[in-house]
């Protein structure tokens, strides 16, 4: 954990207002990291995704000649496509639960309540006063309240802010490969009872690599996000983050029951747990100086 013990003392100064416009865009409306891997990954996820929507829908739905089989998995596929796209811009583009960068100043630690020659936690780095079970992205470059880890391929920290759009994103990957596996299942059955030639528009050997690159594209991704959503549940329920659990941390908080867990992320149950586009309902308050940015 990169933080050092430091004690208000008389003296020092300093000062912390405005808004800071580290990582930000759109006019200050987004939440953007500028990190030249994180963008290569997050264009390879989305050509990606691109690459599955055109084998699926011109390879294997559109040329069925089962309109209702084709009309129901087009509507599901498109479905969940639309809803593992927008759970990963809105992962992307949401501020973690960065912390204002340069708030260890005396009139903001007065402001906090903190009193002279109280011990708080200090980020050497960003020189702001750390809550509790925050830590520090190398990548981000800021402190990051409830960090389980950077993830490139959303281009940003999955955090308390943006975890439960991270694990939509996750169960939609999920979702969308298991869904593709099963339609290449059914259009390789389709091509070898009858003829691989008016099986597809496109010739047997263009049909076979299509099939086979996106059946490696499903299982990869598919296991991946299959993986990472378990680990993230698991990490949710026992309300303890993927730091906490690689550096073996010891629970220095209160632990939350797992309903209490679950609702401090997706909020209380309703089908917008499912949504990418609603925040949860069950938000806890800060300390609006030690928070806003």
């Amino acid at each position: 954990m990169n933080y050092s013990y430091s004690a208000l003392s008389p003296g020092g100064s300093g000062g912390f207002g405005g808004v800071d416009q580290h990582n930000r865009c759109c006019g200050n409306k987004a939440w953007c990291v500028k990190d030249i891997c994180g963008i290569v990954c997050v264009i390879m996820t989305w050509l990606l995704i691109l690459f599955a929507e055109f084998v699926v829908m011109r390879l294997i739905l559109l040329p069925s000649n089962y309109t209702v089989f084709s009309t129901i998995n087009m509507i599901i596929f498109q479905a969940l496509a639309f809803l593992a796209f927008a759970s990963h811009i809105r992962t992307m583009l949401s501020d973690p639960g960065a912390v204002p960068r340069g708030n260890a100043t005396k009139e903001m630690i007065e402001q906090m309540g903190y009193r002279e020659g109280q011990m708080f936690y200090k980020c050497p780095k960003c020189c702001s006063i750390k809550p509790e079970r925050a830590h520090h992205c190398s990548v981000c470059q800021r402190c990051i309240r409830k960090m389980d880890h950077h993830c490139p391929w959303v281009n940003n920290c999955v955090g308390e802010n943006n975890q439960k759009y991270f694990v939509l994103f996750t169960f939609y990957i999920a979702s969308i490969s298991v869904h593709t596996l099963f339609l290449v299942l059914t259009q390789f059955a389709e091509c070898v009872k009858n003829d691989w030639r008016t099986c597809s528009p496109y010739s047997p050997p263009a049909t076979i690599f299509l099939l086979l690159f996106l059946t490696f594209e499903g299982l990869m991704f598919g296991i991946f996000t299959i993986i990472m959503l378990a680990t993230q549940l698991t990490a949710i329920l026992n309300d303890q983050t993927g730091i906490e659990q690689l550096k073996k941390e010891e629970a220095r908080w209160a632990k939350k029951s797992r309903l209490k867990s679950i609702q401090s992320v997706f909020g209380r149950f309703s089908l917008a747990w499912f949504s990418p586009f609603t925040e949860p309902s069950c938000r806890t308050r800060f300390n609006s100086h030690f928070y806003s940015v």
